[in-house]
């Protein structure tokens, strides 16, 4: 009796569990993310390197402009594989893709995206392009966080990992490709090869 009290709590508390959180996210879609981040990292050094590198601690304002293209280029394909990752992981455990909870998920998330994009327009504008790196750390890491009650709860170890990197890169202007290569790439693989063999 007590063995079947002790399923149907671990059933109640599953259907819970998947009702309330976006469990569909696969670590597949952080490794693919990461690896996407350091391929983008490294065309962004091979710009840097014909442009002549860093002058006075900054970049030219050509060699910016290329880095915002790989930039965005570099956000579209890991948005592809994390798409594509998590609707295979939604078909195989039979749930839909597009629910409530995946709403409240994207709406978390994209508030902090959006005024971080908004900020960092501004720091374009007036040029003050070495704290772009560290800004778009920060931001990414607040969305993470302000999403953290509808996705796995993980989620917010790689968000506080994520402000913590953009803090010290704001102090450390000149090397954000360094940082960005970490907070986009190698954590996001490390992030997505702990979900990966915790949920799968």
């Amino acid at each position: 009796m007590n063995e079947k009290f002790s399923d149907d709590l671990a059933h109640i508390r599953s259907m819970m569990e998947r009702s309330s959180r976006f469990v569909s996210l696969s670590g597949l879609s952080g490794i693919g993310a990461g690896v996407t981040g350091v391929i983008g990292a490294f065309f962004a050094n091979q710009i840097i390197e014909k442009s002549g590198g860093i002058t006075n601690g900054y970049y030219n304002h050509q060699t910016v402009y290329e880095l915002i293209i790989v930039a965005l280029i570099t956000l579209i394909v890991a948005l592809f594989f994390g798409s594509f990752f998590t609707i295979r992981k939604s078909k195989k455990l039979g749930l839909a893709v597009w629910t409530s909870t995946t709403k409240k998920t994207m709406i978390q998330l994209s508030i902090p995206l959006l005024v971080g994009a908004i900020f960092c327009l501004a720091l374009i504008k007036y040029e003050f392009f070495g704290l772009i790196a560290g800004t778009t750390l920060i931001f990414y890491g607040l969305a993470l966080l302000n999403a953290e009650k509808y996705v796995f709860s993980d989620i917010k170890y790689l968000g506080m990992l994520e402000i913590l990197l953009g803090c010290i890169s704001l102090f450390w202007i000149g090397q954000g490709l360094l940082f960005w290569t970490i907070g986009f790439g190698f954590l996001h693989i490390v992030y997505g090869i702990i979900l990966y063999r915790k949920y799968k």
